[in-house]
């Protein structure tokens, strides 16, 4: 039997960031993932499809190229090169990934966990050929993609997230249930390639929980580029005819298509059996306190199964806070971290256009404040848009009226998911309005755009009408 002080179940972007940490600190971890390091995140989700979201914009870009004075005739997509690519690039990441943890000698044990006792001293964790000793456990278990219950994944009609990456063709028509982040994303990527995409959503808008104005904004572009979009729709049952699917909607009509890609969202997912102990769940998600622990001593839960923000920049950040966590209590110092807002996490969406937003939308600022004060400024007003040729968009800014402080921002545009970087910062520090608009934004960025905005709370934008 093995050893460690730590023990993390789960080697994606939470359970392996955690592990470096501990690492950096001179903590004895290892890794239980019975797959491959990088998880979701970097094996089938966020990077491969990042990928994808790079030929499929530059595919559009280049059919507009005459704009810019370069002529190319009869552009083609060839999508097993651009399948190929991708699965190249996850790979490469994920293969950099476990060199890291080779130059730092992290242990890795490529099993499935099945069950965990607690001991005096700590815990047992078993897989089906070992035993592994550790005095704390970091559970990093993910997520996986809700089916619907009368819509199960097969891989070949109806398919999940993942499935749908492992195709290596670009299908003729494809149908997405669910209007949110991944649904959306995959809905610009293959319209941009030529398919014929369409949306059915049961809410009464695309990205719900995106600003109001921000999921207008999207809906408009998404129809540019020629999808489908049915809100308020729910998706009854289906049929299959002649290799054909049929999707009988709440709204009485069917819709024919090749494939169905079913994205209503993840679910917390941890297959550990706890023998001798209970860990509490809360709203279908591990519950954990403000340190990242459960209600059972020195185990601590991380990322998706927590049910906090399922993104992976918020598993990570969960890890390296757990690890210091850790390191104080093996040090004997005071435990202490900065509470970690997660309203003031980033949030990403690499639809064409681009979403980015930090804080409280409209509705939710509002509801927390008094009063409040909107800036906005459009993107068709920015120099650098312009040039471009991405003038789709703009950014909105939202002030507390009684502080100035600023408490949230959402972009719509080019670079969104670049751009509210600044604005995690500037309202993570907690900055007014005043006290921003004294940053001086280089010309000709796209970044003036979220200076105008600012400037726009006090109706002081330079460049708005």
């Amino acid at each position: 039997m093995e050893k460690y002080q730590v023990a993390i179940i789960g080697g994606g972007p939470g359970g392996y960031v955690s592990a470096i940490r501990l690492n950096q600190y001179g903590i004895s971890t290892i890794v239980i993932e019975k797959e491959r390091l990088g998880g979701v995140c970097l094996n089938r989700g966020c990077i491969p499809t990042k990928t994808l979201v790079k030929s499929a914009d530059l595919y559009s870009e280049i059919k507009h190229a005459s704009t810019f004075g370069i002529n190319l005739e009869n552009p083609a997509v060839d999508y097993q090169k651009m399948f190929k690519r991708k699965n190249e690039v996850a790979e490469r990441l994920v293969s950099g990934v476990e060199f890291l943890f080779k130059k730092r000698n992290i242990p890795i044990l490529q099993e499935t966990v099945k069950s965990i006792k607690k001991e005096a001293e700590g815990y047992l964790i078993s897989t089906k050929d070992n035993v592994i000793f550790a005095k704390y456990v970091i559970l990093a278990t993910g997520s996986k993609p809700t089916e619907l219950p009368n819509m199960k994944f097969d891989g070949k009609y109806l398919l999940s997230s993942k499935d749908l990456l492992e195709i290596d063709y670009l299908p003729k028509k494809i149908l997405v249930i669910g209007g949110g982040v991944i649904g959306c994303e995959f809905a610009s990527i293959f319209s941009q390639l030529g398919a014929q995409v369409e949306i059915v959503e049961f809410l009464p808008r695309l990205v719900n929980t995106e600003d109001e104005e921000i999921s207008k904004r999207l809906k408009t572009s998404l129809k540019k580029l020629g999808i489908k979009i049915h809100l308020k729709t729910a998706a009854q049952d289906f049929e299959i005819v002649q290799d054909k699917i049929l999707l009988q909607c709440s709204n009485r009509k069917k819709i024919e298509t090749a494939l169905i890609l079913v994205s209503v969202g993840r679910k917390p997912t941890c297959d550990v059996k706890f023998e001798n102990f209970k860990i509490v769940w809360k709203n279908g998600a591990l519950n954990i306190d403000s340190k990242f622990e459960t209600n059972q001593k020195n185990i601590f839960a991380i990322g998706d199964v927590t049910g906090k923000m399922l993104l992976a920049h918020t598993a990570s950040k969960q890890g390296m806070l757990a690890a210091k966590i850790i390191k104080q209590r093996e040090n004997n110092e005071k435990e202490k971290i900065d509470d970690l807002k997660y309203e003031n996490i980033p949030r990403c969406t690499f639809t064409n256009p681009e979403i980015g937003s930090v804080g409280l939308t409209e509705d939710q600022a509002k509801k927390e404040y008094d009063e409040i004060k909107i800036g906005k400024f459009p993107f068709t007003a920015n120099g650098k848009a312009l040039g471009l040729g991405e003038t789709t968009g703009f950014v909105k800014t939202i002030a507390a009226q009684s502080t100035g402080k600023l408490v949230g921002m959402h972009i719509i545009g080019p670079q969104a998911t670049e751009l509210i970087a600044e604005g995690a910062i500037l309202i993570n520090r907690g900055v007014t309005a005043e006290k921003a608009t004294e940053i001086v934004f280089a010309h000709p960025t796209l970044s003036e755009s979220i200076a105008e905005s600012i400037e726009d709370i006090e109706h002081c934008a330079i460049h708005k009408l």
